[in-house]
This record gives structure tokens, C-alpha cells and sequence, in this order.
């Protein structure tokens, strides 16, 4: 899918869901587990050996494949409503929730620094060049050493001016008002500052975000607005249209825990009324055109690193390198012992390394089914080899996101998965903390998530 069509469906499918759903305001898009499972399908179905090579040799095709699954994802979601299993989510713990947020942080943090060293290798550097300028050399060259530097830089000074204007927010200059509109735009600044870096220095190449002109399929050679269930090229296999509910239901996973989830955290009202804004993006294609994608590059650094703040088992992970007579006072402190603590904390790394180990091979597709499988774990496995307060102490959310003094800091909020909710009674019982969460409201996530999910499946593609 490319970039046109990925925003036209998504602007039809959030037209329709708004009329029928009762939610208007909830956005629709793609995320960052969802991405993880395109990515994974695309490969079992476009790689030459395994699993990608039976799929080729069955006339199995990506795009009918994901026909299908959309199809088997409509009627298992219908079937779940219809039974009410949205109260599944009571048996979905923390410990599961720091898992998969921790999971999606490294995946932001790891393909930044992997496409930087795809540019790299593009254009690699080199102890010797050549010196001769009336050298004529037939095609074009490849090597660029200065655009893997200028890349470098551009990430890299997005990434720190980002996070300078965030702490900035807290800190003690100019006035609060002035510091939290600093702090709100501190990543529209940075942007700026970088593309402007990048526009007075013309000589050095840097790739730029392609953003197609007008209505058009990507590719309009190889096909068109719709994409027939039955085949493009070659009739698709009857077998493997029922064959396709296994992928929809692992996709089905992934949308449940991330929607849920979600729903189970703490909400506050808007301190505004909203407003209606937004759209500029379809009118400033040739501004948009100017932004480099190391630039965007800087931007997912931005939000992997930031995104660790918020994450109970991050913090678990720095205790573990830190003194006892320096650790802080949180009930995952004072109420269990330090090898304790250190223990839980080593299995939620054992299930990370584990995922992603999944993830990087060609059982990436089970990705979904491994990361459900942490839930007996915390319920069945973790309940006989920790006491029932210890789980309380260390299987919960206490700390409460900062506050400045005129207002919420939403950036100590940015991940979009697991947003710090305030603090809970210690001596709150995991059931009361059930019944707690299910009677909270849901609420969308924030806009500024959805914009950079969008930005990354446009780097994606």
C-alpha cells in the first residue's frame, strides 16, 4: 500500500466508523504492532526460501492475502462483541502491558539506527578518494560519503533539540505559559531547525519524504484502486482463503491488547475545548517535500527514548545498576526485597529478548501468539514463585505522570500504548483493581501518536 492509498483508506474507514461507532472523535490508523505484523507478512510472502517460497509456488499473493485477512478480522471482532469479550482485558495484568511497550519503544529506537546504517552503506566512507576531477565515469555514482554524515547530524540534531525543548518544559526559565507552548512545539521546532540546516548546505545529497502528487496509486503499473479477493495476476488458491483466519486472528491480538489496554488507563478531560484544526498537511505537500528523512529519523529516536520514561519495568532495569541506599521510595521498593524486584524484572527481559528474537526469524507471523502467551504466564507460572503482595507491589501502576505548574505535561505521556495512569493504593487487591480499571471510560489516543504512525509507515514503504 502506498502512500495515497494508505491515506485515503484510512480517511474513508475514519468517515465510517465515525458515523456508525459512536466515537467521532477516536482516530483511525496504523501503529506500531501492526506494522510489525505488515512487515512479517510481507516477507513470508515475498522471501525465496521457507515459508515465502511455498506461499510463491501456491500463487499466494501479499495483497489478496490481506484481502482475506481484513475479511476474517471483521468477523471474528463481530463475534467478540456480540459475546462481550472486551472483560478478557481484566486477565491482561502490567506485566504483560511494560512487555509490550517496552517491546514497541525498541523497535522505534532499533530501525532509526537501522536505516541510518542502510545510508551508510549507500553511501559508505572511504580513506581514499579519488582526486582526478576530469575522471569520466560512466553511470551514476553511487558513493556519497557526505550524505552519511549530513544524515547522521540531521538525526542526531533533531533527536537532541527535541529532547532539549521537552526538559525545558520543567525548567525554571521564562515563565510556565511561554515554557509549555516551547515544550508543546518542541518537535515542530526541531523539524524546522533541521530542514533548514539541510537547505543551506545544497551540495550535500539527503533523500527527502516522497510524497506522490495528486490522487494516484503508487504504482499504476502493477495495479490499481481495488484489489480483487480472487486474485491479481493468478487465481488465488480456495484453500488459502480459509487458511487466512490464522494471520486475522493473530492481527486480531494485536488490536485487541492495544484497544484495550488503552482503555484501562487513567483519562482526564481536556483542560480546552477542542478545536477544529488539522488538514494542512493536504496543501503543503511541496513544503513537506523539503523534509529529509533523516530528519524523521531523529523523530523516531525522539520517541523510543522518551517513551522508556514512562515504563515501570525501564525503571526497574536502572535499579538494577544502581546502589540500595539510592534506590527511591516506590512500593516496588519498599515492599519487596531487592533480589526480588531484580528477579521479576529479569523474566519481563527474558519474554522481551524472547519476542524479539521471534520477531527477527521466519516466525516472525507468531509474534502475536508469543506475546499473549506472557498473560498465563503472569497468572499461572508467577503466582507460585511470588507472593501474592509482592505481585501487588510489583505487578501494578503507582507513579503518577509530572506535573507542571500550570498544567499536564503530555510529553512524560507520549507512548502510545502505555501512558502512566496516577497512583493506586498499595493495599488495593488485584480484583478491586479490576473493577477499577473497567469502569474507567476510553478515550482516543493522542493526535500527535497517530501523525508520527503515519509518518513511519510512509518511511516504511
Amino acid at each position: 500500500m502506498g502512500v495515497t492509498e494508505l491515506i485515503i483508506s484510512t480517511a474513508t474507514l475514519g468517515v465510517i466508523f465515525s458515523l456508525l461507532a459512536g466515537q467521532p472523535l477516536l482516530i483511525i490508523g496504523f501503529s506500531g504492532p501492526l506494522l510489525v505484523f505488515e512487515e512479517a507478512f510481507y516477507k513470508v510472502t515475498s522471501q525465496r526460501t521457507g515459508l515465502g517460497l511455498f506461499c510463491q509456488a501456491h500463487d499466494f499473493e501479499y495483497l489478496t492475502g490481506r484481502v482475506w485477512i481484513g475479511f476474517w478480522l471483521i468477523f471474528i471482532v463481530l463475534v467478540i462483541v456480540a459475546a462481550e469479550g472486551s472483560f478478557l482485558v481484566r486477565y491482561i495484568s502490567p506485566f504483560t502491558q511494560e512487555i509490550f511497550a517496552f517491546l514497541i519503544s525498541l523497535i522505534f529506537i532499533y530501525e532509526t539506527f537501522s536505516k541510518l546504517i542502510k545510508v551508510f552503506k549507500e553511501h559508505p566512507l572511504m580513506t581514499v578518494y579519488p582526486s582526478d576531477s576530469t575522471l569520466d565515469v560512466d553511470g551514476p555514482v553511487l558513493n556519497r560519503p557526505n550524505t552519511a554524515l549530513l544524515s547522521l547530524v540531521l538525526m542526531m540534531g533533531t533527536f537532541f533539540v527535541a529532547f532539549f525543548l521537552r526538559k525545558f518544559r520543567n525548567s525554571r526559565f521564562l515563565g510556565g505559559k511561554a515554557r509549555r507552548i516551547i515544550g508543546d512545539f518542541g518537535i515542530p521546532i526541531s523539524i524546522l531547525l533541521s530542514v533548514l540546516v539541510d537547505i543551506s548546505i545544497p551540495d550535500t545529497y539527503t533523500q527527502k519524504l516522497n510524497v506522490p502528487s495528486g490522487f494516484s496509486v503508487t504504482s499504476p503499473d502493477k495495479r490499481g484502486w481495488l484489489i480483487s479477493p480472487f486474485g491479481d495476476k493468478q487465481p488465488f488458491p480456495t484453500w488459502m482463503m480459509g487458511a487466512s483466519v490464522v494471520p486475522a486472528l493473530l492481527v486480531f491480538i494485536l488490536i485487541f491488547m492495544e484497544t484495550q489496554i488503552t482503555s484501562c488507563n487513567d483519562q482526564t478531560e481536556l483542560s480546552e475545548p477542542p478545536r477544529r484544526s488539522g488538514g494542512m498537511s493536504i496543501v503543503m505537500t511541496d513544503v513537506l517535500r523539503h523534509i529529509p528523512l533523516a530528519v524523521l529519523f531523529g523523530i523516531f529516536l525522539y520517541m523510543g527514548v522518551t517513551s522508556l520514561t514512562g515504563i515501570q519495568l525501564y525503571e526497574r532495569i536502572t535499579l538494577m545498576v544502581t546502589p540500595a541506599k539510592h534506590h527511591p521510595d516506590h512500593i516496588y521498593v519498599t515492599k519487596v526485597r531487592t533480589w526480588r524486584m531484580n528477579m521479576f524484572t529479569i523474566i519481563q527481559l527474558a519474554c522481551i529478548v524472547a519476542l524479539w528474537v521471534v520477531k527477527s526469524t521466519v516466525a516472525s507471523l507468531a509474534f502475536p501468539f508469543i506475546l499473549i502467551m506472557t498473560v498465563p504466564l503472569r497468572r499461572l507460572v508467577l503466582s507460585r514463585i511470588f507472593e501474592e503482595r509482592e505481585l501487588q507491589a510489583l505487578d501494578c501502576d503507582e507513579d503518577s505522570p509530572n506535573f507542571d505548574e500550570d498544567g499536564r505535561d503530555e510529553y512524560n505521556e507520549i507512548h502510545m500504548l502505555n501512558p502512566v495512569p496516577p497512583a493506586s493504593p498499595p493495599d488495593r487487591s488485584t480484583q478491586n483493581r479490576v473493577t477499577h480499571w473497567m469502569n474507567r471510560p476510553s478515550a482516543p489516543f493522542h493526535p500527535e501518536i497517530r501523525r508520527f504512525n503515519i509518518l513511519w509507515i510512509l518511511l516504511s514503504l
